[in-house]
């Protein structure tokens, strides 16, 4: 599950510099766009007519979500399991309205379009790797943010692949679609268990969250001067 936007950035050194790097792995929620969960929760409850505490326990609390993000049920399926938690009958709410009430609870990053096009611009190719499901994804693409625009060569989205950060699978995904040795890669990620997975593989990875304190990893690594 993805957790909620951190409120100050994590410092690190600039010294080190990496000049084998080719692939930029960025991840999703806090380094793109921030969200809030609970945004979610309130939009869930209105559907079906319930309190906020009663939805965060039927979409979080149940292990839906969890599960939903690991690609192992589908939207309706979902729908069907919350609507069931709720003790609500699920024909009441159309897919796309769930759909959306799960999706919008995210805001753009806006200061990381230029860091994207910084990194583009200086020779490296980019990719998305996040824990993350079909609404959350379909949400943020249908905004039509800039930070979004990418280009990201490469997107390994959780619900996809059938793992989630930070277990293997997911990494050696990335891995095989980047089609560049470990120790060309560099991922930012919010949570250290992510960071320190793909460390075990051989990658360079540094903990962060979108804005100051990716640019300052960026610099860390040698992607940026």
């Amino acid at each position: 599950m993805l957790v909620p936007k951190h409120p100050n950035p994590i410092a690190v050194m600039t010294e080190s510099t990496y000049p084998d790097i080719e692939f930029v792995y960025f991840d999703l929620g806090n380094i793109l766009v921030t969200f809030d969960p609970m945004i979610s929760c309130e939009n869930v409850a209105k559907l079906f007519s319930t309190t906020v505490d009663e939805a965060n326990a039927a979409v979080y609390g149940s292990g839906l979500e969890d599960r939903y993000e690991h690609g192992e049920v589908s939207e309706a399926e979902f729908l069907a399991g919350v609507a069931e938690a709720l003790g609500k009958s699920p024909s009441n709410v159309s897919l796309q309205a769930f759909i959306d009430a799960i999706g919008n609870m995210f805001q753009p990053i806006e200061s990381m379009q230029q860091i994207i096009k910084q990194v583009r611009d200086a020779g490296y190719r980019i990719g998305v790797l996040s824990n993350t499901c079909f609404a959350h994804w379909d949400w943020v693409r249908r905004q039509n943010w800039p930070v979004m625009e990418g280009p990201f060569e490469v997107k390994i989205l959780s619900y996809e692949i059938g793992s989630m950060k930070p277990d293997a699978k997911i990494y050696e995904a990335a891995e095989r679609q980047a089609a560049v040795a470990p120790e060309k890669l560099l991922f930012v990620d919010d949570k250290q268990e992510n960071i320190d997975a793909a460390i075990a593989r051989g990658w360079n990875a540094g903990q962060c969250f979108g804005g100051e304190s990716l640019v300052a990893q960026l610099k860390h690594f040698g992607v940026l001067k």
